[in-house]
């Protein structure tokens, strides 16, 4: 290891510690997020969390050029803007190009004027000014980067193609093997194009071989691409084989016929499929193929005499092995390489008995991946289906075509060992090892299949392990999706494009796969670390990638001996909040939950510390941190605190798609939050004298309030969620500049309590700024709680936590109020918010036969909740239409009732114009209804949402 050099210097201000410019590379990072074009190293691998190259590029430029760095210098230096001279500065520049994107007649490039940034690298002369002002900022010499929590390598990389000394470390040896392939074989070892290509073919060839039988292809003109499976189960009644398919459809595309199976019982209870396509020449119309034997519950309703299995005894056939595995149909590629549907035949049956008779007599196959799946908050699920062992994630189908692409990569190893030397050849194995994670996310029992495209879709491209009852089984012989070849030959275009991004000659990173807690780097070493931590509870990395794990300890287990000497990951050193892991030793006093927090925190402040080893003094740590909870900025701050850096900045910046789908319902945000500390240059005095929190949380409320104004009249694109987590940063810095924090009673204030005031004083921000609503203020707590749900939050569903949090800021327990007001309902671990059609009594129903579980009878005179009030009123004027409920409002006098009004009013304002509720309250706002209650509403309440049903975001306001 190079030992490097120490620098003595005194602190200078950085260029993160200004302004910079967070519009611009906002914009970059949603011009990357579009799926059309992602940067390569997406698609060598599956992985869950990896930074966009813009934001990642600014925290690393910033985190080591000077403060006197403009933003036009930085921006230029990123390779942001156009080459020619533009009027203004390029940040404006950027933002009005975003403003018109809607507007532009050609391409994304064309709009803009320059290529997304992951496609630029900077030029040699860029490069070779860069380095000199580093040198003239750091001692002479070039500062060093390291990532010590690697995961997918963008940080470090885009380190390496600005030529700085770089270091990464990562616990996973699945995003080692990533980590090793981008950072040390593409600059060292170069194109592989060739070779990868000739030895593909080769594993392919051979396996194809041994494959062919059990994807029979009687038909010379077309090829099996996949088989479409399920699992069947008897039904308890019949007999009848009950196949466990939520929908026969097979491909529904807007831009194409539907293709769809239907099923028909014969005599002996079995099923056969018959192959429809709807292009005029069949009647199907009898036929609901959106609609199969399994209910979005999990029931089973027999295709026979009707009768349903309930879930949790389909999940018990599951667990007791009661089941088989069925094909239903099969997608075919033709010669002239289109893609087609039929029935399975004959022999696809008899091919997958021989699967079935080879599983239970060929001894190496049946000790393949027979590894234990562990206990664990991803594997649960899994295992109450009676998944045992990772051979258990794949059908005997699958399970061969693994193993005899294993065979095949195993006999061709050593002369690839023959053929190179000792690196190239560790790079070939490497990336060849790569094809079978990717086909796994394609060709698992967790893969299900998209009805909608008519393909395999993405095992886990939820971030979770979910059994599938209907799934791709994928032949990797053919050109398709899931294939081998085709799997291959993006990885080596991957590859190649990363080789091709480096500067020619640049050096290779130095690569680690351990704990970040215990890094092999000398102390005062390293200047810059720039990390994108474990997000608390969002992605539980290790229990996902197991997965990928058994099958590339196959493929590496001699090529990386090191990194693949354990059964499965290494779960407890690593840095998340699991509360399973804690299930055993949980108590009264100390829940599962509140273990795994104190794990989170502990190994934070432990990652924390160890990197403030290593830095030099003066170095500065950037985290890039993107999350909703408070207990993860509770614990993450707590960490910071802990290990001894001083909080000198925060920034936040859009980094996401809005909404994305893998996020949906997850703890992350749709911006990151650059949190930065910097190593004092020598050991300060610390006054440990306890601040008041009576004063903190006076100048809390004040720096929240600044930020949220701040960002509001910023334009930046963020939601009114993120302007409440952007104004984190800034509180967690005053919050750590009066450290330790006492109550009136003695006791320490942990950061939350801040957090928590921050979203208070937040969200009144907000209600100022966007709803207009005369006595927003004077109605009661629930009705309040709820508006402002929806006004924050711009959505039905959204995290319990954020739920949670903005009750206690406004006093109330949500828990309390959930069964009695029916107001919210939990939906997978969130909050629902409930319309009126779920708390309404039926009017026009006798009052005997109403549910008393529905909290609001419409024919009560008075009402303890104003939203009450309001959703009582949308359901008269639904059922009985305007005169009815214009006598309903008069006879309780609604008509001067101000909560009434503030309410009806402010859900105008916050609902989404396709909801129900926007709808009857806009009706209720107009006609007879509104003379009667006189009321005014300000032009743009009513107005389009130009076909979006989400409020606007703050950037377009």
């Amino acid at each position: 290891m190079t030992e490097q050099p120490c620098f003595s210097k005194e602190l200078e201000s950085l260029a993160i510690e200004g302004n910079i410019p967070l519009k611009a590379v906002g914009v970059e990072n949603l011009k990357e997020a579009n799926p059309s074009s992602m940067p390569p190293h997406r698609y060598l691998h599956p992985w869950f969390a990896r930074r966009p190259t813009p934001a990642s590029r600014l925290a690393i430029l910033t985190s080591i050029l000077p403060a006197s760095t403009t933003s036009d210098e930085l921006l230029q230096l990123m390779q942001i803007g156009p080459n020619e001279d533009i009027d203004g500065s390029i940040e404006e520049y950027v933002t009005e190009k975003k403003l018109t994107e809607d507007e532009r007649s050609g391409n994304l490039r064309d709009h803009y004027g320059y290529p997304r940034l992951h496609v630029q690298t900077p030029t040699e002369k860029e490069i070779e000014s860069f380095h000199q002002i580093l040198r003239e900022t750091w001692d002479g010499e070039l500062p060093t980067v390291m990532d010590p929590t690697a995961g997918g390598g963008v940080i470090p990389f885009e380190s390496l193609r600005y030529e700085l000394p770089t270091k990464a470390n990562e616990l996973n040896p699945v995003p080692t093997v990533i980590l090793r392939i981008m950072l040390e074989y593409a600059p060292n070892v170069g194109s592989l194009d060739q070779e990868i290509r000739k030895w593909a073919e080769r594993i392919d060839e051979k396996a194809q071989e041994q494959l062919s039988e059990y994807f029979p292809n009687n038909d010379s003109e077309n090829k099996i691409d996949c088989y479409v499976c399920t699992h069947t189960i008897e039904c308890p009644t019949c007999g009848t084989k009950i196949p466990l398919v939520s929908k026969w459809s097979l491909r529904t595309r807007w831009d194409a016929n539907d293709v769809f199976i239907r099923p028909e019982v014969n005599d002996d209870g079995s099923v056969s499929y018959h192959h429809v396509k709807e292009d005029g020449n069949e009647d199907s119309s009898d036929f609901d193929h959106g609609n199969g034997p399994v209910s979005r519950g999990g029931d089973a309703e027999c295709l026979d005499c009707g009768v349903v299995t309930e879930s949790e005894e389909v999940r018990n056939k599951f667990k007791n092995g009661e089941f088989e595995f069925e094909t239903y149909a099969v997608r075919y590629l033709t010669s002239s390489g289109d893609h087609g549907f039929r029935a399975p035949q004959k022999e696809d049956i008899e091919a997958l008995e021989k699967i079935n008779g080879r599983t239970e007599s060929d001894y190496e196959l049946a000790t393949f991946l027979t590894t234990p799946i562990p206990d664990g908050a991803k594997t649960t699920e899994p295992k109450k289906h009676g998944l045992t062992h990772w051979r258990d994630a794949f059908s005997p189908r699958q399970l061969v075509s693994f193993f005899e692409y294993l065979e095949s990569y195993n006999h061709f190893k050593g002369d690839i060992r023959d053929e190179y030397d000792n690196e190239t050849a560790d790079a070939i194995l490497a990336i060849l090892s790569l094809v079978a994670g990717k086909v796994i996310d394609r060709n698992s029992r967790f893969a299900p299949w998209d009805t909608t495209k008519g393909v395999p879709s993405n095992a886990l491209g939820g971030k979770h392990l979910t059994l599938q009852k209907s799934f791709p089984v994928v032949n990797m012989s053919t050109q398709g999706i899931g294939s081998y070849l085709s799997s291959m030959n993006r990885i080596i275009e991957s590859y190649e494009e990363l080789v091709n991004y480096l500067p020619a000659g640049s050096d290779p990173a130095e690569v680690v796969c351990g704990d970040a807690a215990d890094l092999p780097f000398d102390d005062d070493s390293i200047q810059a670390a720039i990390m994108d931590p474990p997000y608390y509870s969002s992605v539980m990395y290790a229990e996902l990638s197991d997965i990928f794990y058994v099958l590339l300890k196959e493929h590496l287990e001699d090529v990386f001996p090191l990194n693949f000497d354990t059964d499965l990951t290494n779960k407890d050193e690593e840095a998340v909040a699991n509360p399973s892991r804690f299930e055993a030793i949980a108590s009264a006093n100390s829940s599962n939950r509140e273990l795994a927090s104190e794990h989170y925190e502990k190994k934070m402040s432990d990652i924390f510390s160890e990197v403030y080893r290593v830095l030099e003094p003066g170095g500065v740590m950037t985290v890039m941190f993107t999350h909703k909870e408070t207990d993860a900025w509770d614990t993450l701050t707590m960490s910071l605190i802990n290990s001894g850096f001083t909080i000198t900045s925060t920034h936040p910046i859009t980094s996401e798609m809005p909404a994305r789908i893998d996020t949906q319902g997850s703890g992350s945000a749709d911006s990151t939050l650059f949190l930065v500390g910097r190593k004092p240059v020598s050991e300060l005095t610390t006054d440990n004298t306890p601040s008041l929190w009576t004063d903190v949380k006076s100048d809390t409320r004040n720096v929240a309030k600044r930020a949220a104004r701040d960002l509001i009249d910023s334009t930046l694109n963020l939601t009114k969620t993120d302007v409440i987590i952007s104004a984190f940063g800034p509180t967690l810095r005053t919050f750590a500049e009066s450290y330790p924090v006492v109550d009136d009673e003695d006791n320490e204030v942990q950061p939350r309590r801040a957090l928590e005031e921050a979203r208070e004083a937040v969200t009144q921000v907000l209600v100022d700024e966007y709803l207009a609503a005369e006595g927003i203020n004077e109605l009661d707590d629930v009705t309040e709680w709820y508006i402002l749900c929806w006004l924050v939050h711009e959505a039905e569903t959204f995290s319990y936590d954020e739920g949670h949090q903005l009750g206690l800021g406004i006093g109330v327990d949500i828990d309390e109020i959930k069964r009695s007001t029916k107001t919210w309902r939990k939906s997978r671990g969130d909050i629902s918010l409930r319309g009126h059609d779920d708390r309404v009594q039926n009017i026009n129903e006798k009052p005997e036969n109403r549910s008393s579980r529905i909290p609001v009878n419409p024919d009560d005179l008075s009402f303890s909740l104003a939203l009450d009030k309001v959703h009582a009123a949308m359901h008269v004027y639904d059922v009985q239409g305007e005169s009815a409920c214009c006598d309903w409002l008069r006879e309780r006098n609604f008509d001067t009732d101000s909560t009434f009004k503030a309410t009806l009013k402010a859900l105008l304002q916050v609902l989404p114009h396709d909801h129900d509720d926007w709808e009857l309250a806009r009706d209720l706002a107009v006609g007879r209804t509104r003379d009667m209650l006189n009321l005014q509403f300000s032009p743009n309440v009513f107005a389009d949402e130009n076909n979006e049903t989400k409020q606007s975001k703050l950037g377009d306001h």
